[in-house]
């Protein structure tokens, strides 16, 4: 390192720790939370990723907040559904809904008698008006836990779950549906190929061991070509329970995302359960869905495992307030429009020296795969994009071609002011 090299002005660890200003802010903290804030402003520091006289303020930065760990971020990724960012954002109904719901409630009361009640009744009742007449309704901690509820339920005594090839699908962090599936017990007949599978090859394969058919949706990619599958009004006239895995959580149908399994289509269709999440396209908070045959969603909730996977009293507020409100983040980023998206992105571009330039949105999180979503970004310098990430407010684009994208979709219009400051502060950064 040479004499000149700025990183030799990199403040001293002691010298950092004793500032007043990095005390003020770490009051009641843990030392070594401090430390770690410290050490990890010296390391951006030392990597040129901020100037030599911003490691104080990024060190601040890097406190831990009082109200926990996770910090808010503006998505300006295009992606809806984004998994990282934690897919949907909740209504202002449902977080007031989690709010209510965060001390005492009637959660299994029955304040009119003074004894135990149904748990979350209110929820499933809500879900139920949602679906076709006759159906019964579960909620469990996530869309995984429903599949498994269901396997483990149904193949129960070693009985056998056949499946297509083509949808023993890997679900995202190295999780695979044959791996969680096998994991109950129950015994996987797989048929047909990776590519086309008959009504034939299910039925060869149905015996006096046949717990369920299961058929799962492919989500994340797409098979084109030489292809072939089979309905869930065919496979519901095999005789075997059918339980259909839809995964992003629609209820109905919806003409914009024409490839989109929903829930309403495939019990009419025959399903006796669909399993789904509520975290995807219905825009609700982390939870599985259970829906279909009133006994066989009375089978699963009776089941010793259907404990461990129930959904807590928040989820199950912010679900209910979900489904009640007609103003979802998710639904509302989805539809947005391009003419309205693109005198934002224009506005913004004025403000911080941007370029407008076409960028099309996506859903994430598996929901409608290969569905583009016509809208605007402004392109700014890639070397942005760290001090965007590490700023207050932090602003995640997406990177393409060498340039640093910020799509407003999912960013509520009164955030653009908040953003544009963003993107003026991150250029001082950059410029250092």
């Amino acid at each position: 390192m040479s004499e000149d090299d700025p990183r030799r002005r990199i403040p001293r660890t002691d010298q950092l720790l004793s500032d007043p200003d990095l005390t003020a802010a770490a009051t009641g903290l843990p030392r070594a939370h401090v430390l770690s804030a410290v050490r990890a402003a010296q390391e951006l520091a030392r990597r040129g990723e901020i100037a030599v006289e911003d490691v104080l303020e990024q060190a601040v930065r890097e406190l831990p907040s009082r109200e926990g760990s996770q910090r808010p971020v503006v998505n300006a990724t295009g992606v809806v559904v984004h998994t990282n960012l934690g897919r949907a954002p909740l209504s202002d109904s449902a977080v007031r809904a989690m709010v209510r719901a965060s001390g005492y409630t009637d959660l299994e009361y029955a304040v009119a008698t003074g004894r135990r009640g149904p748990r979350g009744a209110a929820v499933l009742t809500a879900l139920r008006d949602r679906l076709p007449s006759g159906h019964a309704a579960l909620v469990v901690n996530n869309g995984a836990a429903a599949l498994l509820l269901a396997v483990t339920a149904l193949g129960a005594g070693g009985r056998e779950i056949v499946v297509s090839r083509g949808e023993l699908v890997e679900i995202g962090d190295g999780f695979r549906l044959p791996d969680l599936m096998a994991s109950t017990g129950a015994v996987l007949r797989e048929v047909g190929t990776t590519n086309r599978t008959s009504l034939a090859d299910y039925a060869d394969a149905i015996g006096p061991q046949t717990g369920a058919v299961v058929k799962i949706h492919p989500s994340n990619f797409r098979v084109e070509g030489f292809t072939g599958g089979v309905d869930t009004a065919g496979l519901s006239g095999l005789g075997p329970p059918v339980v259909v895995d839809i995964g992003s959580g629609l209820l109905t149908a919806d003409a914009a995302l024409p490839d989109e399994p929903d829930a309403t289509t495939a019990l009419r269709a025959g399903a006796a359960l669909v399993t789904a999440s509520g975290d995807k396209l219905l825009g609700g908070p982390q939870a599985g869905l259970v829906l279909g045959r009133p006994d066989l969603v009375h089978q699963l909730r009776r089941h010793p495992l259907a404990r461990a996977l129930r959904a807590d009293k928040l989820a199950l507020a912010a679900l209910e307030a979900t489904l009640h409100d007609d103003d979802v983040p998710v639904t509302t980023y989805r539809s947005a429009d391009p003419a309205t998206l693109r005198l934002r992105a224009e506005w913004l571009a004025e403000r911080v020296g941007g370029r407008v330039r076409q960028h099309d949105g996506v859903i994430g999180g598996g929901g409608a795969p290969g569905v583009l979503l016509p809208g605007w970004a402004v392109a700014l310098p890639a070397e942005l994009a760290v001090p965007l990430r590490t700023g207050d407010p932090a602003v995640v684009g997406r990177l393409e071609s060498g340039e640093l994208l910020l799509d407003l979709r999912c960013v509520p219009p009164s955030s653009d002011e908040a953003v544009a400051a963003a993107v003026l502060a991150a250029v001082r950064v950059a410029e250092g």
